[in-house]
């Protein structure tokens, strides 16, 4: 059946997830968390940024001024723009490929509108923005909310993996340039392929298959389908289809990095990135985490790698957003339209 046969709005309240009211206000500690952890990282740069402004005998201001000036921002945007482009397309095509195997078929294309509309909402909130995606499938498609909240989860339990495998695969190549805190990758995959191995287990039915056992009972809860249906292969082939958007961020980064004055190998950028990136994934405004993590990894750099690090990770993110509101009307007309199920026919 075509995808387009299948679409369906739908106002089944179990389907889309448990009432509003069901859920539990955040903690007071959980909500200053992300801010907590965004005034330390800026107390640091303060610090770091002040010493170096003191070193060169200016002041703050005119000591970030003066870095600002030295780049050259049309080859800056050269070579970010079509970053930000090619990963859109890569990181739909694993949306794509992850809801077309667990909840329903559909085109590539059409996961083009909303993937790139939830970059929007993802500029607050990385979470709120797949909540848009699970909502979109939801009301076109008809797939129960709590299988695709499955599938979401699936795919950032991937990336965990994505994003490890290839720090990995840096530290193999330049651990001996890595500072000395990085010696902990080869640990952390240790364990987290133990772990990949057992979860896989229990949810494939090896581990604790008794139909009337606690944990059987578990693993057939709708959250965890994805899991259920997902052999080994399947959790490779996510790692593989993001790994062109990785190696691309290495090109880019290496040459973007080289316009603020700053010089990094290939395989140096390899073995530090995907660091960075779980960086990123931290909850505080403007990635203030990744940030500080470049100002670390390149010392006697503090302004460059302070500026390299905010305009790198904050165009990023507002890029990708100036690409959802491509595809914005699209997306809305196809959510909240009266005939959304018939904008593939």
């Amino acid at each position: 059946m075509s995808p387009s046969a299948e679409a369906r709005p739908t106002n089944e309240c179990p389907a889309a997830g448990p009432p509003t009211g069901s859920r539990p206000r955040p903690k007071a500690w959980q909500q200053a968390l992300p801010w907590l952890i965004t005034l330390v990282c800026f107390a640091y740069l303060y610090q770091r940024l002040a010493g170096a402004a003191a070193r060169e005998g200016t002041d703050l201001a005119s000591y970030l001024g003066a870095v600002f000036a030295r780049v050259s921002w049309l080859r800056w945007l050269g070579l970010m723009i079509p970053y930000s482009a090619f990963f859109f397309l890569i990181d739909s095509l694993v949306v794509w490929r992850v809801v077309s195997w667990f909840n329903t078929p559909l085109r590539y294309s059409d996961i083009l509108p909303i993937r790139g509309s939830s970059y929007i909402l993802s500029i607050l909130n990385e979470q709120v923005g797949k909540g848009a995606m699970g909502l979109y499938l939801n009301r076109r498609f008809g797939v129960p909310g709590w299988e695709v909240g499955s599938s979401m989860i699936f795919i950032m339990f991937c990336e965990f993996y994505y994003l490890l495998a290839w720090a990995s695969a840096g530290y193999w190549l330049r651990g001996d340039d890595l500072p000395e805190v990085f010696s902990l990758i080869p640990w952390i995959g240790a364990a987290a392929l133990a772990f990949l191995a057992l979860w896989i287990a229990f949810f494939r039915g090896a581990l604790f298959a008794g139909a009337q056992s606690p944990a059987a009972a578990l693993r057939e809860r709708p959250l965890f389908k994805s899991f259920r249906e997902a052999p080994l292969a399947r959790y490779l082939t996510i790692i593989v289809l993001r790994s062109p958007a990785l190696l691309a961020a290495v090109v880019v980064y290496k040459q973007a990095l080289g316009l603020f004055g700053v010089e990094a190998g290939y395989a140096q950028m390899l073995g530090y990135l995907p660091i960075i990136f779980f960086g990123a994934a931290t909850p505080g405004p403007m990635r203030t985490v990744a940030i500080t993590l470049w100002v670390i990894l390149f010392p006697g750099n503090e302004g460059e790698m302070t500026t390299f690090g905010f305009v790198q990770h904050n165009f990023f993110i507002f890029f990708n957003a100036a690409i959802g509101l491509l595809f914005l009307r699209r997306a809305n007309r196809e959510l909240f339209g009266t005939n959304a199920h018939e904008a593939t026919g």
